[in-house]
């Protein structure tokens, strides 16, 4: 199978061939997120880190930004579709800014 990109996620989120994860979903009430939000951090956003050996398949980390909000999206693939595996915003102790990790533990 080819490598995710930027491009085929983008194509995916745009055609609605996407699907959230429970843990996604939970973070994304966590965070106050809309799927608005999501949508258009990702539309709008660039890949910041791919696992290309992940243990679940690839994925990669986005980053992007809805409604001035910083937003971090892991993205993979289950078959055809997209699944987002996790969305949070992005903040200390775990990142100094959204594209720079503080070299802490975790996300």
């Amino acid at each position: 199978m080819e490598t995710l990109t930027l491009q085929e996620i983008q194509r995916k989120v745009r055609n609605d061939q996407y699907d959230y994860t429970l843990h996604a979903e939970i973070e994304r009430k966590a965070d106050g997120l809309t799927f608005h939000q999501i949508e258009t951090a990702i539309l709008e956003g660039e890949i910041l880190e791919k696992y290309p050996d992940d243990g679940r398949g690839e994925s990669c980390l986005m980053v992007g930004f809805g409604d001035n909000i910083p937003i971090h999206v892991v993205c993979g693939r289950r078959g055809t579709r997209i699944v987002l595996i996790t969305v949070y915003v992005p903040k200390a102790p775990h990142f100094v800014d959204p594209w720079t990790r503080s070299g802490k533990n975790g996300r």
